[in-house]
């Protein structure tokens, strides 16, 4: 009986020795918290050990979760797979579905977007790009001439479309002399002509007759009109008038007509086209109807596509400039002990209970041994 207690209580006392010591050791990872002090001295062991490696501990970190958790290689996994390419298109459809059955006038989305006045911003924004494009266009064009500014293709065309002015232009002057107000003022020109050349004149527009002599002259006007040589002479008119005017540098002709009436110009087309314009008063899921089909199955998912491939061949710069091991890094050393404590025990509580048990189970075997041993000698 007595070999039995003695067996037991070696047992039971090696069981609480290693239970115990395992026990201490688990909590000396943690505890104390902070360095204890005996007149000066640090006592041994202190601070635990996470408290005491933590900053180590939390380099450490940042770069096991960069170099084998968060990799380049990990991400463009995630981001290629099927799975997840889906649910980015399903979430960017009902994404676009919301904006396409939108009934807000556009008017109104834009003053939701803090935009207070939609058609007079747009109107001072294309202004201001109007200026500007003419500014950029114009410090190009203004040295050289117009005859270097026009393409030659509409140079060509221009100059084609002369004759066809000219005849245009005499065929508008035939049809004035030919009509009735054209004659009365041939008469009234006979008249004036005939008055000029005093008493000469009046026995001279007694002996012809005036009616006689406006026919006549109406006759020959009519011919001069339409004879082929006048019609030839007027094109080369248009012609050299054409070549004068496009040997003029851009800015004698800006100068000519005034920078600031062309931007006075520029700026009420640009306000009339903003205030004529009724897209403001339509509906955005009007005006984007047309679209929807196009947009749900064909936009987002080349969207989607394209921006995850983009993504993924940026993965390394993402990483890099986010600098994920400082962030890492940086967070743990803020956590404080008790929560880095709470955080790790949350995860490896069982763990830590049965090295307990493994400490205490090994203890007892021990103490098996150790009275086998002693009972032996």
């Amino acid at each position: 009986m007595k070999t039995v207690l003695y067996f037991l209580f070696m047992m039971v006392v090696g069981a609480i020795i290693g239970g115990v010591t395992n026990a201490l050791a688990i909590k000396m990872l943690f505890r104390p918290y902070k360095p204890i002090y005996i007149y000066g001295k640090r006592l041994p062991f202190t601070p635990g050990l996470i408290p005491k490696r933590r900053e180590e501990l939390a380099h450490q970190l940042g770069k096991m979760v960069v170099e084998h958790l968060l990799t380049p290689e990990g991400i463009r996994r995630k981001l290629t797979e099927a799975g997840f390419m889906n649910s980015a298109v399903k979430w960017g459809q009902q994404w676009a579905e919301r904006w396409l059955d939108c009934q807000d006038t556009i008017d109104e989305r834009l003053q939701h977007f803090g935009m207070k006045e939609p058609k007079e911003w747009v109107r001072v924004k294309a202004t201001q790009w109007v200026d500007k494009a003419y500014e950029q266009w114009m410090e190009q064009l203004r040295e050289k001439k117009i005859q270097e500014v026009l393409p030659p293709e509409m140079r060509g065309k221009i100059e084609e479309r002369l004759s066809h002015f000219a005849n245009y232009i005499a065929d508008q002057a035939l049809h004035y002399f030919q009509s009735e107000e054209g004659k009365q003022r041939i008469a009234k020109m006979i008249d004036e002509f005939f008055i000029g050349r005093g008493m000469l004149g009046n026995m001279l527009q007694m002996f012809l007759g005036n009616v006689n002599v406006v026919d006549k002259v109406q006759l020959e006007i009519a011919k001069f009109l339409n004879h082929k040589g006048t019609r030839d002479m007027l094109a080369q008119l248009l012609l050299n008038e054409w070549n004068k005017w496009t040997d003029f540098s851009v800015a004698t002709v800006e100068e000519f007509i005034g920078k600031e009436r062309l931007q006075r110009s520029m700026h009420e087309l640009v306000a009339k086209a903003v205030e004529t314009n009724d897209l403001f008063d339509k509906k955005v899921a009007d005006v984007l109807a047309p679209y929807r089909a196009q947009v749900i199955d064909e936009w987002i998912p080349k969207a989607v596509a394209k921006g995850m491939q983009w993504v993924s061949d940026q993965v390394e710069i993402f990483i890099d400039r986010l600098q994920i091991v400082d962030i890492v890094r940086t967070e743990v050393e803020t956590f404080s002990v008790e929560r880095l404590e709470e955080m790790i025990l949350s995860i490896s509580r069982r763990e830590f209970k049965m090295i307990t048990y493994l400490g205490a189970l090994l203890g007892g075997l021990i103490g098996i041994f150790q009275a086998v041993v002693g009972l032996w000698m």
